[in-house]
């Protein structure tokens, strides 16, 4: 006697509501693949009506001919109506924090005007701006943290106003008035913009302004949009958020809510990784000679197990002196920024590399990788494994 067939999985629609035209949805798709890999069960619907809104097609009535067992989207202007369908749900948040009844993705803005603000405060700044969209909810709290997090280091920074004629608010208009904004700004300075596009049009307006970049302005950006980043005139430094483990992590929530599971319909964030530094925050902005010169040694040999009496021996300064002057210009110590630097290297290693702990532990010449697992952990509270696990997926 035969035994039975196994019966084939039933296969999984699920609608992809998301346009791969930046590097932020590229991500998150790319995120959403791997998991969708591990899956034998799980097939994607990409409706017309949603790509190319003047098919002539709707997409309400679409979704409710093709059935899909769970939805993954951005934010198309039906999303109430999407909602209400009661099928299940993940967004990824931009015009609203959040959405009711459903898994909402949230980019952790707050942290990422924090690691802006400690990106251009490490190069010795004391003045500051962030040029943003003050109409939008992301953007003023990604401005809001930058603010504060330079305010706590005991500075102030400057924030662009958007102009009130909505009509002023095209690119070629808009330009010229941050250029005039930019002028009147003191000199050096260090500028966060919310986003890499917004990034593009400062480097721009620094041109009409005849400012040069880094020596006047340094920018950094937010995305890592490469395309963008080394698109722009200098090249745009960066801050990369964790898109793809955010595309992973939704698709294995949708997952469990398509098998029936009781998922809380909580909050989930998107967290910033590192920055990918650029000619555009690449200088010193230190008037005192012998900390830049400190500093420029110890950025020059991150790599390298160096200590506090190499960079003292490297400026030809007395250690009690060079420690003083860090205090007053950094506030903080030689130490701190050796160890600071080493780890920024590593988490970059870390994050963006293919190799492995052995290897990176090798790279930065630690005489072991249980040495090296110490020391990360020692400063970021988990083991170098844990941390890649926990931002990036296999």
């Amino acid at each position: 006697m035969q035994g039975k067939r196994k019966k084939s999985p039933k296969i999984k629609k699920v609608v992809l509501l998301i346009t791969p035209s930046r590097e932020h949805t590229r991500g998150l798709l790319n995120g959403i693949i791997r998991y969708a890999r591990i899956q034998s069960d799980w097939s994607f619907r990409r409706p017309i009506a949603y790509r190319l809104p003047k098919s002539g097609q709707e997409l309400l009535p679409v979704l409710k001919e093709i059935k899909p067992d769970g939805i993954l989207m951005r934010e198309p202007k039906e999303i109430m109506k999407i909602i209400e369908l009661g099928i299940p749900t993940v967004a990824f948040t931009y015009s609203r924090e959040r959405f009711p009844k459903i898994v909402n993705f949230i980019t952790d803005h707050a942290g990422v005007g924090k690691m802006g603000a400690k990106h251009l405060l490490q190069f010795g700044f004391q003045k500051f701006a962030f040029c943003g969209f003050d109409d939008w909810w992301w953007s003023r709290l990604r401005g809001r943290s930058f603010a504060l997090t330079i305010a706590q280091a005991g500075y102030e920074a400057f924030i662009y106003k958007l102009p009130r004629l909505k009509s002023k608010i095209t690119w070629h208009k808009e330009v010229v008035i941050i250029a005039d904004w930019l002028r009147s700004l003191p000199k050096p300075v260090g500028l966060m913009a919310c986003n890499d596009d917004r990034g593009e049009l400062v480097l721009e307006a620094c041109k009409i302004a005849g400012l040069s970049v880094p020596q006047d302005v340094a920018v950094i950006g937010v995305d890592n949009d490469k395309l963008i980043c080394d698109l722009s005139v200098p090249p745009l430094s960066s801050i990369v958020l964790n898109i793809e483990k955010a595309g992973f992590d939704a698709a294995e929530l949708l997952n469990r809510m398509m098998k029936g599971e009781n998922v809380e319909k909580t909050d989930m964030y998107i967290k910033p990784l590192h920055v990918v530094q650029r000619q555009s925050t690449n200088t010193l902005a230190i008037d005192d000679p012998n900390v830049a010169k400190a500093m420029h040694y110890i950025h020059k040999h991150a790599a390298n197990p160096i200590c506090v009496n190499d960079v003292v021996d490297a400026v030809l300064l007395s250690r009690r002196m060079l420690e003083k002057r860090f205090r007053e210009v950094l506030n903080h110590s030689i130490h701190d920024e050796i160890r600071d630097t080493r780890i920024e290297k590593i988490v970059h290693l870390l994050s963006e590399s293919q190799m492995s702990i052995s290897q990176i532990a090798q790279t930065m010449q630690f005489p072991c990788v249980t040495h090296f697992s110490r020391y990360f952990r020692k400063v970021k509270g988990i083991s170098p494994a844990a941390y890649r696990k926990l931002h990036i997926r296999d």
